[in-house]
Formats: structure tokens, C-alpha cells, sequence
């Protein structure tokens, strides 16, 4: 989270108001019945949460959830990897956004470097998780300099670098169009150095847009959700670690599933509840914004926080 919100007097949610993991299995098993079939664990840092292998193998273990992946910043990951891919996590994506010091320092808001991310990304690769992604966040005049440095590192180690364009999401990142870096601009610079072809996505709604290297040696992705937005193939939802559903990354706000989960609602209450939010979901905000404003942010005071919502 940025330095000046994280500090020594942060208060963290209290207990209570998160979410269990038994809460949490039954909401998941609510959407599974409704046709999902991949979860991502997200953040925060997922890796802070005790215990979290035994949520993951919970959830592995629901009828109809084929796949799930784990977003994280990397820097507890080299020591939990085996324990999460033993109970089910199937896929990693981890967030380096330069391996340069200096440079990770800086983005990160934190004083560590990227030492103990690059050992997780090695462990994680060594032991076999059928995917493992690496997002690199591009921000011009920051660290777009060291873009082929980095897809140099990971070329041929098997990990996927996926550059992601500079969102305005929440308030707290400082977020200016001067900074964005177009994916055009980013596939151009690498093909430069190491010459790539585009490739089909994996699914419909896939986020990114896919390249190999013509050497055979990987792959890599680029997000454009600034310069070209992808709303209109979204299928995704988000449930916070306080309970309530979340359809957009630029979202304001989401709807409480905590207080009618533990009012007693039943498992069909709760299932119109997410049905009506999915159905009458009309977030199309990157794409209207693009459109309208021409990448500028919109409002500044109501937009929820990534470091809230996570990925």
C-alpha cells in the first residue's frame, strides 16, 4: 500500500469484519452453481492472510472451480509456493515492476528491492505451476527505460511478462496521461530488440493481448485498458475481503454480501442477489472514459483504491 497510507498507525480492518473462510467457501460455492469456474486470490498481499494454503485447498475442493491463480507482490512467495501449489493453486501472477533497484523502490512506495520477488518468481518457475505471469505496471519517465531489460531477464525462463498499461485507479497513485505509455509503443520498443508476432488469446474476455517471440523462446502480453479498452468482454467480479461484490476495477463502491450472509440469508437469497447485481451490471467506465475524455481521469474522489480492491 503507498507509504503515506501505510504506516506505523494504520489500523487494519478488525477481525470481525472480514470475511472467514468458511464465509467465503459458501459465497464461492453460490457463484460456482451460477456458472463460475475460475477464482483468482487476490489483495492487498494475499500472502499476509494466515493460513492461507487451507483456504485455497477448500476451495480447490468445491464442485465446478477448475482453476485458480494467485495475485502477489512476490516477497513471501519463494517460502509458500510448494505449500499453495500442494493445496490446488494452479497459476501465479506476480507484480515487478522493474528489476533495477532504484527503480522498484520507487514504484513500490517500499524500501525493499526486488530481490526476494525474483527468488519467488525462481521458485515458483522450478516447481511447476502450469502458469506463472509477471505484470509490469509502465509509467513513462519512470521505468519505461528498463522495459527490455526486464523482458530480457525472463525470456526463455518459461514466465510470461504481461505490461500493463498506467490506470488512474483510485486516487492515491498520482495517476497523469503524460504517463501512459500506449501498448503499441511497448510492443514496438521490445519487437525492436527481440522481433514477436501476435498470437490468439487463450479465451474469450482474455485481458491481454498476446506476442511470442519469432525465436520460439516465449511470450509476452500487453494490458491496454487506457488506450483500448476491453469492458465489453468482461466477465469478471470481485468480492473484497469485507463482503461485498465488487463488477468494476473503477467500481465506487459494491454490494454488501456480508451482512445478508450472516443475517441467515439462504443459499437461494444470496444467489438473487449476485444474479441481479451481474445482470444489471452496466460498469463500462475505461471504455466511456476513452471515449469521452480522451484518457483523462474522471472524478477524483470516488473511485476505490487498488491497494482495496486488488487486481
Amino acid at each position: 500500500m503507498p507509504a503515506e497510507i501505510f504506516g506505523e498507525k494504520y489500523e487494519f480492518l478488525p477481525r470481525p469484519h472480514i470475511l472467514t473462510f468458511e464465509e467465503i467457501e459458501r459465497l464461492v460455492r453460490i457463484f460456482s452453481s451460477a456458472g463460475v469456474s475460475k477464482l483468482r486470490i487476490t489483495g492487498g498481499e494475499p500472502l499476509v492472510r494466515a493460513n492461507l494454503p487451507d483456504l485455497i485447498f477448500k476451495l480447490s475442493a468445491i464442485e465446478g472451480i477448475d482453476d485458480i491463480a494467485l495475485t502477489t507482490n512476490g516477497y513471501l512467495l519463494a517460502q509458500n509456493a510448494q505449500a499453495m501449489m500442494d493445496a490446488g493453486l494452479d497459476r501465479l501472477t506476480i507484480s515487478l515492476d522493474s528489476i533495477d533497484e532504484d527503480i522498484f523502490k520507487k514504484m513500490s512506495g517500499r524500501p525493499q528491492g526486488p530481490a526476494n520477488t525474483l527468488e519467488g518468481i525462481k521458485v515458483a518457475t522450478k516447481i511447476g505451476f502450469s502458469s506463472v505471469k509477471i505484470n509490469v505496471v509502465v509509467q513513462r519517465g519512470v521505468n519505461d527505460h528498463t522495459l527490455v531489460d526486464t523482458a530480457r531477464y525472463f525470456k526463455g525462463s518459461g514466465a510470461i511478462v504481461r505490461f500493463i498499461e498506467f490506470m488512474d485507479v483510485g486516487t492515491k497513485n498520482g495517476w497523469e496521461l503524460s504517463q501512459v505509455v500506449p501498448s503499441k509503443e511497448v510492443i514496438d520498443l521490445i519487437g525492436e530488440e527481440f522481433p514477436l508476432e501476435p498470437i490468439d488469446p487463450n479465451y474469450v474476455g482474455e485481458v491481454a493481448s498476446r506476442y511470442r517471440y519469432l525465436d520460439g523462446d516465449g511470450e509476452i502480453g500487453v494490458i491496454s485498458s487506457v488506450s483500448e479498452p476491453f469492458c465489453g468482454n468482461c466477465t469478471r467480479a470481485r468480492l473484497s475481503t469485507d463482503g461485498k461484490l465488487v463488477t468494476c476495477l473503477f467500481a465506487s463502491g459494491g454490494t454488501d454480501l456480508k451482512t445478508p450472509l450472516r443475517a441467515g440469508a439462504s443459499e437461494l437469497e444470496l444467489a438473487e442477489i449476485i444474479g441481479r447485481v451481474w445482470t444489471g451490471r452496466g460498469d463500462r467506465y475505461s471504455e466511456l472514459r476513452s471515449k469521452a475524455t480522451e484518457f483523462k481521469a474522471g472524478s477524483p474522489d470516488d473511485k476505490v483504491e487498488m491497494y482495496y480492491i486488488g487486481g
